[in-house]
């Protein structure tokens, strides 16, 4: 293992403070759970630069066995270049005891210790802690580190038992944030100068369950908050979107997209999957948002088991009957101790691969024709700069619109970065969006 970086951390207030780096893999929860750490840190320095780091903190995810094997593959990178490194999120149960058996990592911890970031960085032994899965977090962060949106959790955990999925045993019961503490975040990082935000957590439906509110009441009263110019929304359950939420999201403040997440398109699977939504209901549901003027994109697994040559014909039709623009495919991995993974693996992974490409063709495909018909309708795009690249002498700038897609821009006067442009005229290319201004 590394030399220890923290010596005579008695004295850290009059020498140079370790740097730490942290490495986010994984879904927005993840990212602002990494901004929660962030803002624990008192006796060391947050660098955004891994090579001149001392300390490196994993936040890892567990959903799927690409993401395991991402972060295998970095641990073992991180082995011989004598930083010390922790480990956290999704993965503890998951890695982590393997991973601190082996040497690969220094320390474990699990999700709610991160407050408590500051005093475990200063302990000289390694330690497994996995913490809990009752608790939420206390802190309002004041700002959201190398980012131009800001992530606000308003939930943690999720009630559904979908037979695929392992999230609900890592993160807990679902339980909300409270309406006071959401709104103190957002009106705190406003006055730091943000004014994008996403609303994320594990299951976003679940808000305000234990007091019998719904999260259409909580977009009501962000909306009244001062320098928000736009609100994003996470992935949602199409399950939990009552009429209330449908009248909320037609504030202008509110993007002009929404990801539900379907995970499947054939009756037969979604059953199979112990899911809560139906595709007729889904398609209904679809359309009438589709109607109202958003962009819509979900989530797709393809590969699970029993999924048969005759029914993934029937969820590719159903899918292509959806007016999507936008869509995560992803190959089905199974995850210990779900009803899934009790199931024969029937589905190769080459076909399974193939079928992820024929959604991703399809999605493609319909995006692109749909930001060619917002072209044609001349409909403004409201974009958020978010990065400015050099290219050749050249200067770009880079961002999302409201319906979340990317737009690159050129222009001979500069631009700051973290600036509001409405673009009345773009050029819709395969890849992004284009415009001159």
């Amino acid at each position: 293992m590394s030399q220890n970086p923290m010596q005579n951390t008695q004295n850290l207030n009059n020498v140079l403070k370790p740097k730490v780096f942290f490495k986010t893999f994984g879904c927005r929860t993840n990212l602002f759970d990494t901004q929660i750490m962030i803002n624990a840190l008192k006796d060391f320095e947050v660098t955004l630069n891994e090579e001149i780091s001392d300390i490196v903190i994993i936040n890892s995810c567990a959903v799927t066995n690409g993401a395991e094997s991402a972060i295998t593959n970095y641990t073992n990178r991180l082995k011989n270049e004598g930083k010390r490194v922790y480990f956290t999120g999704c993965g503890v149960k998951m890695q982590g005891k393997a991973l601190l058996d082996k040497g690969v990592v220094f320390a474990v911890f699990g999700h709610s210790l991160k407050e408590n970031l500051n005093t475990l960085l200063l302990k000289n032994q390694s330690f497994y802690l996995e913490g809990d899965l009752e608790s939420l977090d206390s802190s309002i962060i004041g700002d959201f580190v190398g980012k131009s949106r800001a992530f606000i959790k308003i939930q943690e955990g999720c009630d559904f038992a979908c037979s695929y999925c392992i999230i609900p045993s890592l993160r807990g019961k679902a339980r909300s944030f409270t309406q006071d503490k959401i709104l103190t975040q957002i009106q705190k990082l406003c006055d730091k100068g943000f004014s994008e935000f996403i609303l994320t957590g594990t299951n976003l439906g679940s808000w305000g369950k234990e007091w019998d509110s719904h999260l259409a009441k909580l977009l009501f009263r962000i909306f009244s908050i001062q320098g928000v110019k736009r609100l994003r929304i996470g992935s949602l359950e199409p399950s939990q979107i009552n009429e209330e939420f449908l009248e909320a999201i037609q504030n202008p403040l509110f993007e002009r997209h929404l990801h539900i997440a379907l995970q499947h398109t054939s009756p037969f699977m979604l059953k199979l999957m112990n899911r809560q939504n139906t595709f007729e209901n889904d398609f209904k549901l679809f359309w009438r948002l589709k109607e109202l003027g958003f962009a819509l994109g979900s989530d797709f697994i393809v590969g699970h088991p029993k999924e048969s040559k005759e029914i993934w014909e029937e969820a590719y039709r159903n899918l292509q009957s959806l007016p999507l623009t936008h869509c995560h495919s992803f190959i089905y991995s199974p995850r210990s101790h779900t009803p899934s993974s009790l199931l024969k693996p029937d589905v190769p992974h080459r076909i399974a691969k193939e079928r992820k490409q024929q959604i991703q063709t399809l999605i493609q495909k319909n995006n692109h024709k749909a930001r060619q018909l917002y072209s044609y309708q001349k409909i403004p795009l409201k974009v958020l700069v978010e990065e400015v690249n050099e290219t050749q002498g050249e200067v770009f700038y880079r961002g999302f619109d409201q319906f979340y897609n990317k737009v690159k821009i050129h222009s001979h006067q500069e631009i700051t970065k973290d600036s509001w442009l409405t673009i009345p005229h773009f050029t819709a290319k395969e890849e992004e969006n284009y415009a001159q201004i």
